[in-house]
């Protein structure tokens, strides 16, 4: 092992923890996230160790991944000449820096996994759910010090970092502020999607461990807790792709979703629930009634931004208006400053183009591909009698929940650009290299022989 391994490792772990903390942020030439300063950090110390080691071997599923980052920067550098004016550049530059980062630590994280084995992968997997775990508990807390005394919790950010903002207030209701936690994101919608990962990919490994395991008890409580601050952020998008994955989850999981292990937390999460709205009834009406308003301006703004993809491709119809420009051409349509599209597929076809859209589609599919050859490693893992099947299948299918939920949320949102996608896509990339099965260890499976998830 290479001097500087430990080195590499906890700076990849800090990363893959503080992806989803945006409120942790500097001003030096734009907003520079604490993730970004350990991104740039592990990188320089990932391609030193290579160095070091004269190693320039990379792994099939890596070096794929840079082919991609390769091709996405082929289309924005193309891109680059639709600008029109210096806001647009401007808008265009910080949106690249973000890119390649991003897609430079997939790269980079997806190899080092992939060399290191099972164990760093389950430890990669625990750091990334435990670093949105973390971001629900501070959420947790910032909803019941607003609501008890009505102080902004995110003071204590402020001496060691520009982001801290404070909690949403919704509205009001009878003089009442309506809270929204936002925890270490900028957007209750944010927190709701990205807590959706940990939440699908944690559930089904819950729902397999045998009775009396060790991680039965923390998994339920963990699980309730991100299920509780997913329903205070009142998030409609949140609840899009919550339902949608655990449409996936039903279709392995489905016998197991009336058991006790999840019928008695359900209960004692609704029970509290229940208590809560029944001490402000009228409170929570409104606030519902709200949020299931179809015809309010929020909700319009949310369809009305595709009217947009027409007139863009119109205009420049192959490679769009350049990599994060949306907000300078909502601008000049409304007068609207730094405002997305609230939508990552108008801003897919706006900013990317027919091009750039296709070819994020091709990645999307390989994904889908990646998750389908790590649930079939989890089979033939089943038809081997090997135990690790247990925690491999039920995985995956948790990854593909958390992938669906994530696409589905972004159909008036706008989170998979931002950089907790990217380490989604690196458990979902790596998986089924470090999983994989010996050619001589596989045994066929059938449909009916392979079990149940």
């Amino acid at each position: 092992m290479s001097r500087r391994q430990p080195i590499v490792d906890g700076l990849f772990f800090a990363t893959v923890a503080t992806v989803t903390f945006e409120k942790i942020y500097w001003n030096v030439a734009g907003a520079v996230e604490l993730s970004d300063v350990l991104t740039v950090l592990f990188l320089v110390a990932f391609a030193l160790g290579r160095i070091e080691r004269l190693d320039g071997r990379f792994t099939r599923c890596a070096a794929v991944a840079f082919v991609f980052f390769l091709a996405f920067l082929v289309v924005y550098l193309i891109g680059f000449y639709n600008l029109e004016n210096t806001a647009s550049l401007t808008q265009w530059g910080k949106g690249m820096v973000k890119f390649v980062l991003h897609f430079l630590f997939l790269a980079a994280a997806v190899d080092l996994i992939a060399k290191r084995g099972k164990r760093f992968f389950w430890q990669a997997l625990a750091v990334f759910c435990g670093g949105i775990v973390l971001n629900s508990v501070y959420g947790f807390l910032q909803l019941g010090v607003a609501q008890a005394t009505g102080g902004n919790l995110d003071t204590l950010l402020s001496p060691i970092t520009d982001g801290a903002t404070g909690i949403n207030i919704y509205g009001a209701v009878q003089g009442a502020n309506v809270y929204r936690p936002t925890a270490l994101t900028n957007d209750p919608n944010h927190l709701a999607i990205e807590i959706l990962v940990p939440l699908l990919v944690l559930l089904p490994i819950y729902l397999r461990l045998d009775k009396g395991h060790r991680l039965r008890l923390p998994l339920m409580l963990t699980l309730m807790l991100l299920l509780l601050i997913e329903l205070s952020t009142f998030s409609r998008s949140g609840m899009l792709g919550l339902a949608c994955g655990l449409a996936v989850l039903a279709i392995p999981y489905r016998h197991l979703y009336f058991r006790a292990r999840v019928v008695a937390p359900l209960a004692a999460l609704s029970g509290l629930l229940l208590v809560i709205v029944a001490s402000r009834p009228h409170f929570f009406k409104t606030v519902l009634a709200s949020r299931a308003e179809t015809s309010g301006t929020g909700t319009s703004t949310h369809f009305t931004v595709y009217s947009f993809i027409p007139q863009v491709i119109s205009q420049h119809p192959l490679f769009g208006l350049g990599l994060n420009t949306f907000s300078v051409y909502y601008e000049f349509i409304t007068g609207r400053t730094n405002f997305g599209p609230h939508s990552f597929y108008v801003a897919l076809f706006v900013e990317g183009g027919i091009v750039g859209a296709l070819l994020f589609f091709v990645f999307l599919g390989w994904l889908f591909y990646r998750l389908s050859l790590g649930r079939a490693i989890g089979r033939s893992l089943q038809a081997a009698g090997d135990g690790l099947a247990a925690r491999v299948r039920p995985m995956e299918w948790g990854l593909t929940a958390a992938l669906v939920a994530t696409m589905a949320s972004n159909i008036f949102y706008l989170t998979m650009t931002f950089y907790y996608f990217y380490a989604l896509a690196m458990l979902v990339i790596v998986a089924p290299a470090v999983f994989q099965v010996p050619a001589r260890a596989v045994i066929p499976v059938s449909g009916r022989g392979a079990g149940r998830g």
